[in-house]
């Protein structure tokens, strides 16, 4: 079986101490699997879909997908299986040497700094922000250094501004650093994404992580501060609100295809983790979108 080895993800230090800006391009998908770095950092993915994954927070993520995610708070974009574009993104690391206290602490920097400190819980700023800054960061990366610094600020302060966000680890993500421990995570994400059609047991994750069941809800448990059955049915549900989304399929339909195997446990985990139900959740979507 192929492993995905989560690793420490260093940041070439190119251009400047304070921060770097890349444009990453790939054919199929993105690089990095759950992996996490000192740097802060700023991801605009411009043209991909499928899983975001953040600490212990799970989302579909699309086009104009903009998120600030913390020092060493791990993540990953996972695409989707059946994405036949390219995958492509503009990533923004902010240094350490970024935070320095002596103008972060000053009055003109308190909106971008508490933005900064927010940062650690994992902020995905609605796509209405993600668009008003978009023109702002494909400049980034043609800049000089010192105009590429001052927009960076601008794009920030914007940022720091809205209102229009919400945090992804609600109550914060406390994770401790470990290869191990990521490797198996980044296994069961990949198990998952393969296997969610069909039935997956405890034994199954259990044995693709080389662990016995007990051990392996333990380990997932504290880690993800979510039991892995919680974090099945999550993804499966994810995975219907795209088919709800994106296709006219009855219900019934998506409930099976998304690997449910009862309409009404689907209703309770949908309105569980949506707060509402599959048709609603339909309407609600045309009625943004239109």
């Amino acid at each position: 079986m192929k492993t995905y080895k989560a690793h420490y993800k260093h940041i070439q230090p190119v251009e400047s101490n304070l921060f770097t800006s890349v444009i990453q391009e790939n054919n199929v998908e993105f690089d990095y699997p759950w992996h996490y770095h000192p740097e802060l950092e700023l991801t605009y993915i411009l043209t991909s879909h499928g899983v975001r994954y953040v600490g212990n927070s799970m989302e579909n993520f699309c086009d104009d997908d903009l998120v600030l995610i913390g020092s060493n708070l791990p993540h990953c974009w996972i695409n989707s299986t059946e994405q036949q574009q390219s995958a492509s993104a503009i990533v923004l690391y902010l240094k350490e040497e970024f935070l320095d206290k002596t103008w972060m602490q000053s009055c003109e920097f308190e909106n971008i700094r508490q933005l900064l400190e927010l940062s650690g819980k994992g902020i995905k700023f609605d796509k209405e922000v993600a668009l008003g800054v978009k023109e702002k960061c494909f400049k980034l990366l043609k800049l000089p250094p010192l105009e590429k610094l001052l927009l960076l600020l601008e794009i920030l302060q914007e940022l720091a501004q809205t209102t229009q966000f919400h945090l992804l680890c609600e109550q914060g993500f406390s994770y401790n650093l470990n290869y191990t421990h990521n490797e198996r995570i980044n296994i069961v994400y990949k198990y998952v994404q393969t296997h969610y059609q069909k039935k997956i047991s405890l034994a199954d994750i259990a044995s693709a992580v080389n662990m016995n069941e007990e051990s392996f809800s333990r380990f997932f448990s504290k880690i993800m501060k979510k039991s892995f059955f919680e974090f099945l049915n999550e993804y499966k549900i994810n995975r219907a609100c795209k088919l709800l989304i994106e296709t006219d399929r009855q219900v019934s339909e998506v409930c099976y295809a998304s690997g449910f195997e009862s309409i009404p446990f689907f209703y309770r985990q949908f309105k569980k983790f949506k707060n509402c139900q599959p048709k609603n959740y339909r309407l609600n979507y045309q009625k943004v979108a239109s």
